[in-house]
């Protein structure tokens, strides 16, 4: 038996359900059906709509806490910077918050 054969024997059992004897039930079960999936997908409530919008949410969350610990990662690297080299701890300072040198003259230029 090949597969269309069987198809087309298939499809004869579909027709002989809906002209049938029972075919109001056979109505009624895909009307039904249908108006469940419809309102499963764009109905109130907890529907596939909300699913796919939550996924996005959570990858965007997740795109910027990726993006939160890198930039953490390099602080922690400024830091540990600053904390081993004197040099960069003073142009730190110098840079950020105006520190000098006592006797040392100090030109700020805002842009």
């Amino acid at each position: 038996m090949t597969i269309i054969h069987s198809a087309i024997i298939i499809l004869g059992k579909i027709k002989d359900i809906f002209t049938g004897e029972h075919r109001k039930f056979a109505w009624f079960v895909v009307i039904s059906t249908t108006i469940v999936m419809v309102s499963w997908l764009v109905g109130p409530g907890t529907t596939i709509i909300h699913w796919v919008e939550a996924k996005r949410e959570i990858g965007r969350q997740e795109r910027q806490m990726e993006k939160y610990r890198s930039e953490i990662e390099a602080m922690d690297q400024n830091i540990g910077e600053l904390k081993t080299n004197r040099d960069s701890l003073e142009k730190f300072a110098r840079e950020q918050f105006g520190f000098a040198v006592p006797g040392e003259d100090v030109y700020i230029i805002e842009d």
